[in-house]
């Protein structure tokens, strides 16, 4: 069967209507992030009636905000979490199976200035990739000095000794997420974003439902459902606290920085990684998207906020490390970007360090019969999703179905597209955004003469993906505000202007766009 555009799209008004037509599901998701969107995706899989409620947009907060890594954790190994490490590297695989069009294989090295580095790297990445066993996607090996500059020509070269090569993954998050909600609603999933889930309906002592407000028309729903998945991330708290005030808390935050330079100062196909600094994490250098995104940092958080900013020190702590290994030095004003997300690290006795804890996710069961997932990391979305309607799916006594994700191609499953390549990320769905090109050359045009992301596919984002805001837009539709601040508050006035004639805003929603836009944006600017 041949899909029309009308079978593929995504659409708010749609998903509302089906609010509106359907008496009870048979689960309903809140959190539109990368567990929720795989747990949607699972259980739609499975046949199951599925809702999904993200109060912001898809992947706003620290689904958005990764190293864009598929990766097993190298880190985890040394810390003696084998399996993290070996759940991890399969779940890689999967991913990058069933994702090509988002994913792709990125080569890394970790340059060693004492031969006992060389080696004691060599075996670490031997044992790593020996972990993968038959999902490995490229054996390691030892470099010497020459064969390492040739690959990241601005390294530091006093006292280098060569270096490990190693092979991970690298994807797209938020691209990836659109994919997953898009994924869902193929197989009959319901899904809405700015769609706020403001209080949990009970009867005898049970969960039997959510009261949510549409975050745009400010009309309110009272749903009704066999079972609720909490998988908000580092808000499931607040979620915990709705279904009991009493509740100890599940999760203990913490920030992970991210700095964005221009490709020039670390040209090359290959990834830095740097072994150790000074809070225990290791420390990438990547290309991504014609620039380098560089972190992360592991500071523990007190307070949880939406919009997360970066500290003083966490900036000054990244460049230092940078700088200690790349000859081309950066400082302040050589950032274009600088994005900050929190992790929902399972809360543990240990707050001093959270670079120490656990990635492992777990799984609550609240007396009321709510179910809340939390922890893990994005390579393991797809296992923390098959764990979270597991527990659903016995909660509410579903009828017992196997999980089917692991094979599962994922929208827009492209094999033959090049990562990185015009229109790549739609995968096959790039077809129909070319003949919107070929029927109106003007939507060609580009939002920014720097970025490729055309007008066309803004149209799209708004007529297919579900973008409401001009952040939706230019935030995660597009990436430009994680590779260019300045970029993407100079194009949100033309943003705003196609997306008020799409929509149908008058001025007034064009100048509040626009403000509020604009003044989270300058946060990024570092």
């Amino acid at each position: 069967m041949t899909l029309t555009l009308q079978d593929i799209h995504l659409k708010r008004d749609t998903a509302i209507g089906k609010l509106k037509s359907e008496g009870e599901w048979d689960i309903l998701v809140i959190g539109g992030g990368a567990t929720g969107l795989g747990a949607a995706v699972d259980a739609s899989q499975r046949g199951f009636k599925v809702l999904l409620l993200e109060k912001n947009d898809f992947a706003k907060g620290t689904s958005s905000r990764s190293t864009k890594l598929v990766h097993g954790g190298v880190r985890y190994l040394a810390q003696g979490n084998i399996k993290l490490v070996v759940e991890a590297l399969r779940e890689r695989s999967f991913l990058l199976a069933n994702a090509p069009h988002l994913t792709r294989v990125q080569q890394f090295i970790i340059p060693a200035y004492s031969l006992f580095e060389k080696w004691f790297y060599g075996i670490g990445l031997f044992l790593y990739d020996l972990l993968a066993r038959r999902h490995s996607i490229g054996h390691p090996r030892v470099l010497g000095k020459k064969a390492v500059i040739k690959r990241l020509p601005t390294l530091n070269k006093q006292g280098l000794k060569g270096g490990v090569v190693y092979a991970d993954g690298q994807f797209d998050d938020a691209r990836l997420a659109m994919a997953l909600a898009r994924t869902a609603s193929d197989l009959g999933g319901t899904l809405l974003n700015h769609f706020n889930v403001t209080g949990l309906l009970k009867e005898n002592g049970k969960l039997i439902g959510v009261t949510a407000q549409d975050e745009l028309d400010k009309a309110v729903y009272h749903l009704k459902a066999k079972v609720v998945v909490n998988a908000t991330g580092v808000f499931v708290d607040s979620i915990l606290d709705l279904d009991d005030p009493t509740s100890t808390a599940a999760v203990m935050p913490s920030q992970g920085v991210h700095l964005v330079v221009g490709k020039h100062f670390f040209p090359g196909d290959t990834a830095l990684m740097i072994p150790k600094t000074k809070d225990g994490r290791v420390l990438f250098a990547l290309p991504w998207n014609n620039a380098v995104v560089i972190g992360t940092t592991d500071t523990p958080m007190d307070q949880i906020v939406e919009e997360p900013v970066a500290r003083d020190e966490e900036i000054d702590f990244i460049i230092a490390h940078f700088n200690a290994f790349n000859e081309k030095k950066i400082d302040r004003s050589d950032l274009v970007s600088v994005f900050a997300g929190l992790r929902p690290l399972v809360k543990t006795s240990n707050k001093s360090n959270t670079a120490l804890a656990s990635r492992d996710h777990t799984i609550l069961v609240s007396s009321s019969n709510l179910v809340t997932i939390t922890g893990g990391k994005w390579t393991t979305y797809r296992k923390m999703a098959k764990d979270a309607v597991n527990n659903a799916a016995f909660v509410a006594k579903l009828p017992v179905v196997k999980c089917g994700t692991r094979k599962l191609r994922l929208h827009g499953y492209a094999p033959l597209v090049k990562y990185g390549s015009p229109f790549s990320a739609y995968g096959t769905d790039a077809a129909w955004i070319k003949k919107m090109i070929s029927d109106a050359p003007g939507l060609a045009e580009r939002i920014h003469p720097a970025f490729d992301y055309c007008k066309a596919e803004l149209v799209w984002a708004v007529e297919n993906e579900m973008a409401m805001t001009i952040e939706d837009v230019l935030a995660r539709r597009s990436r430009m505000l994680f590779l260019d601040a300045r970029a993407a508050i100079g194009s949100a006035e033309l943003v705003a202007k196609m997306m008020a004639e799409l929509l149908q805003k008058d001025e007034a929603w064009k100048t509040d766009q626009v403000m509020r836009f604009c003044e989270m944006a300058e946060q990024y600017l570092g």
